[in-house]
């Protein structure tokens, strides 16, 4: 009973790589080598970053480039990289490069780490994967060095842009706009183009995932012949950046974009609906939100980007699908369809178990955080608590005043976050097979 309790499964291996990804960095960024000596910065101001660079949240509780080295930034770029690509994707891919063959277990592990639904040529799939990767993120960094040279000289110009492309591409959230004012992120670029288009394409990419992109590589624009995964993918993210950008263009009118232009009007209000999920980034004070475009850029942060990327969240799909299932009850319709497909058994269930998990989390973190810390604005709590388990990064400014207990919640939820809410309670309770006997049914009254 007990060896089969604490099998080493799929899911387990994944939640350890990360968690040894997690140690690993911990004790790097407590080098001397790692701090800049600004800051004071202990092991749990070191463990916070770690879990967050690697769960490619973006929180903080010091600045990112006041506090470290250019060696610390690298380890931050590091994880972040690891944590947006995976574990499993950058071990196959060194394992590669010494003519070494990938195992059935190994393959069968990176399958369930990039969410891909087959075994069969995952790792030609993984080196496609890695390829657009460093493509996306190469083309941004030119792009962005291209803008910071002229300010910052050509090293931290070059440096500036790999940094924020590979941070914007793995929807991290991590900057090194310390540089002009502590924790002020790309605020001073608000009405810059080509930062906010350039920094809303590399997140929008990164949060389509990977599955997505095979699609399109392979059939380019023929709509017809994409999976009805990509279909909800890429309909539901249309329909949350035009309605998002829209809904900010009103909430914010006379709130964070009240004086500015046509243009800058509707920069903010894009990238207000484009960050959320889940870069982290910021161009205007995100304190300084609308009641309603607090609570709009909470609901973006729990929908977060879709699966088998490198964004948090429920996903896209998630949405979808209870959305669609709504529908269909409402209609009477028993069999749930969409783009002329029937939605497959057990697509409901799973939807609706990760939306309550990642719900339930997030409400129970902030009862806690709010009992420990009664002091704190509850609704900077619970912006503060959906930012963590969406991986966004996003803050009202709360990360910094979190004690030592609150600092522990947060993170368990950006790993949980990272991990998945479902699959990080079957790392902790998996278990292999079905029941012998199957109960009697019985029907409960629902509505």
């Amino acid at each position: 009973m007990k060896n089969r309790i604490f099998k080493l499964t799929h899911t387990r291996l994944i939640a350890l790589g990360f968690a040894g990804i997690i140690l690993c960095g911990t004790l790097l960024l407590l080098l001397p080598v790692s701090q800049t000596g600004q800051v004071r910065v202990g092991v749990l101001e070191a463990l916070f970053t770690a879990v967050s660079s690697t769960c490619v949240t973006g929180l903080v509780v010091c600045d990112t480039f006041t506090a470290w080295s250019p060696f610390g930034q690298a380890v931050i770029l590091l994880m972040i990289q690891i944590g947006g690509l995976g574990f499993m994707t950058i071990a196959t891919r060194l394992y590669m490069l010494f003519n070494r063959r990938v195992s059935l277990l190994g393959r069968q592990v990176l399958s369930e780490s990039i969410n891909s639904t087959t075994v069969g040529g995952v790792v030609q799939f993984t080196s496609r994967i890695v390829a657009l990767t460093f493509f996306a993120e190469g083309l941004g960094a030119v792009i962005l060095a291209l803008r910071f040279i002229p300010q910052f000289g050509v090293a931290q110009g070059l440096w500036f842009g790999v940094f924020h492309s590979v941070s914007a591409f793995c929807n991290a959230g991590f900057d090194l706009m310390g540089i002009r004012e502590p924790y002020s992120s790309f605020t001073a670029y608000y009405n810059d183009p080509v930062v906010v288009l350039t920094l809303s394409a590399l997140i929008i990419v990164g949060g389509l995932g990977f599955i997505v992109w095979e699609d399109i590589r392979h059939y380019k624009f023929h709509w017809k012949r994409y999976s009805l995964h990509s279909k909800v993918v890429l309909f539901t993210t249309g329909v949350l950046l035009a309605g998002g950008t829209l809904l900010f263009l009103i909430t914010e009118w006379n709130a964070t974009s009240a004086g500015m232009g046509p243009l800058e009007r509707f920069l903010t209000a894009f990238f207000d609906a484009v960050t959320p999920r889940t870069a982290g980034f910021n161009t205007v004070d995100t304190a300084a939100l609308s009641a309603p475009g607090t609570l709009l850029t909470i609901v973006l942060m729990f929908i977060g980007g879709s699966p088998g990327s490198t964004a948090g969240g429920i996903k896209t799909t998630t949405v979808f699908v209870l959305l669609v299932c709504m529908l269909g009850e409402a209609k009477n319709d028993k069999t749930p369809t969409a783009f002329g497909r029937r939605l497959a058994q057990g697509t409901l269930r799973r939807a609706s178990t990760v939306f309550f998990c990642n719900l339930l989390l997030a409400l129970c973190a902030g009862i806690v955080i709010g009992i420990l810390q009664p002091e704190l604005p509850f609704g900077d709590v619970l912006f503060e608590v959906f930012s963590g388990i969406g991986t966004v990064g996003m803050s009202t400014g709360l990360t910094r005043s979190l004690h030592t207990a609150s600092r522990v919640v947060v993170m368990l939820l950006m790993y949980c976050g990272r991990l998945g809410s479902l699959s990080f309670a079957m790392a902790i309770a998996e278990r292999r097979g079905t029941p012998a006997v199957r109960l009697p049914e019985e029907q409960v009254t629902i509505g």
